[in-house]
């Protein structure tokens, strides 16, 4: 399986994360990667950026060694009712929004208090994925949020960090039935590194291997086309792909 995008990258300026944008765009080129994203964490995340960071996002040139660069974050959820902690006017300059929720931000409620706020997140238009959905510390009805993901066109994330990551230890099993859930509901997923080092970008192989064993049909990868993640971008209504497509 050729998946050529990973949107889900940490820099420095996250606060836990050791690489800088030109660390990672070095390594995605150097592993034949054709798009990236730049998603560090949102400011309520202990050691994140101000705000203004995101603000600053549009000096990024669209392209860095040849590998095309969306300008995002990692918004962490605040509430049960999916409010974000990144102000309206940052999200909607950006090319790429993934929502998560973390402990360190938010304590886990019950499974419905968790699934009200991923719901809840994905009303917003700005959010494009939902982050590592599948970590047991957040329990959540994984059928309901995949049937959101599909009335709100929202990207559910495979995320390959959580079978390594400490603080998402147990995450396989959910991984893998929220992966069957949207092969059964056709709701379109994006595989995501979470790279927080270098030398992560790209690293898909738990989530390569998921996708083979519940044979995920690639029509519903948006890791496999840069043009397919383009045309979601358009549909998401994204500002720079907007103007590309009205000089098309």
């Amino acid at each position: 399986m050729d998946l050529l995008i990973d949107v889900h990258n940490h820099t420095i300026v996250s606060g836990h994360a050791y690489s800088t944008i030109q660390e990672i765009a070095a390594e995605a080129s150097r592993k034949g990667l054709k798009m990236i994203g730049i998603t560090d964490h949102g400011p309520a995340m202990p050691g994140a950026f101000s705000s203004s960071f995101i603000g600053n996002l549009s000096i990024l040139p669209d392209f860095i060694y040849g590998v095309e660069v969306l300008r995002g974050v990692e918004a962490n959820i605040l509430d049960q009712s999916g409010k974000l902690d990144v102000p309206e006017r940052r999200l909607k300059r950006l090319d790429v929004i993934i929502a998560g929720l973390h402990d360190a931000c938010v304590r886990p409620w019950d499974t419905k208090g968790n699934t009200l706020a991923l719901i809840n997140a994905m009303e917003n238009k700005y959010v494009d994925i939902i982050a590592h959905p599948g970590n047991p510390a957040f329990q959540i009805d994984k059928e309901a949020v995949v049937l959101k993901a599909r009335e709100t066109n929202t990207l559910i994330e495979i995320n390959n960090g959580s079978f390594y990551s400490k603080s998402r230890f147990g995450s396989k099993d959910n991984c893998y039935e929220i992966a069957r859930l949207c092969k059964k509901h056709e709701v379109s997923i994006i595989v995501g590194s979470d790279s927080h080092f270098s030398f992560e970008v790209g690293r898909f192989d738990k989530a390569i291997k998921l996708l083979e064993d519940v044979q995920m049909p690639e029509e519903l990868i948006m890791n496999t086309s840069v043009d397919k993640l383009k045309k979601y971008l358009i549909k998401k209504g994204k500002e720079r792909y907007g103007k590309q497509a009205n000089t098309d």
